[in-house]
This record gives structure tokens, C-alpha cells and sequence, in this order.
């Protein structure tokens, strides 16, 4: 095994819950204010993913309370992300939803994907 490869292996993080683009995500930041640190949530639907080992990111969407887009891309791996909720999945047919970019109110509306019991 590589030296790097072990270097990576350390960093990354267990206990990553399975999502992907579509679902609608809460994510526990921290954030760093002056000298105090708090945890910060952030919730908005994936609209991407990069894999990367230990540089996988995703890109999470939220509309602000003036009708404002917001998008974070969150480091997968990073200790600023204390944890990532899964509070909706969502049916969509494509990897990268940048089209929600134009879309206002019910256009910008995902189906829920219903898991069957197997």
C-alpha cells in the first residue's frame, strides 16, 4: 500500500450516510465566530456530488427567506462537518441537478423516491 493511501485511509470518515444528488440534506457545520465555535445547520437539497477519496465534496442548495439561492459546497471527509442528515430522498434522473438554478417555486419541486422493503 502507498504511503499516501495510508495517509488518506486516516482521514476519511466512517459514518457517511448514503445519499445522492436530489435528496434533501440538514448538515451540522461548524463555524468558527471570533473565538467561539457553534454548530450551524444547513438545509437544502444535494444537487451534486464529486468523488474523490478524501476530497469528495457535494454541493447542497437552500432558498433563502428573500427568494435568494444559496449554495455550500461541504468537504465529505472534513472535521467541519460534524454530521449529515438524509430528511428526504428524492426521484431525479440526472447527477448533476444544476438546472434547479432557474427554476422558481413549484417547477423547482422534486418527487419523493419511495424505498421498497426487500
Amino acid at each position: 500500500m502507498n504511503v499516501i493511501d495510508q495517509l488518506e485511509k486516516e482521514y476519511l470518515r466512517a459514518e457517511t450516510p448514503t445519499f445522492r444528488a436530489g435528496d434533501t440534506l440538514i448538515v451540522h457545520a461548524k463555524i468558527r465566530e471570533g473565538t467561539k465555535e457553534r454548530v450551524q445547520l444547513f438545509e437544502g437539497i444535494c444537487i451534486a456530488r464529486h468523488n474523490g477519496g478524501t476530497g469528495s465534496t457535494f454541493t447542497v442548495r437552500k432558498m433563502a427567506a428573500d427568494g435568494v439561492g444559496v449554495e455550500r459546497v461541504f468537504p465529505l471527509h472534513s472535521p467541519r462537518v460534524e454530521k449529515i442528515e438524509v430528511k428526504r430522498l428524492g426521484r431525479v434522473r440526472r447527477a448533476k441537478l444544476y438546472y434547479l438554478r432557474e427554476l422558481r417555486g413549484r417547477k423547482a419541486r422534486i418527487s419523493e423516491r419511495i424505498m421498497s422493503k426487500k
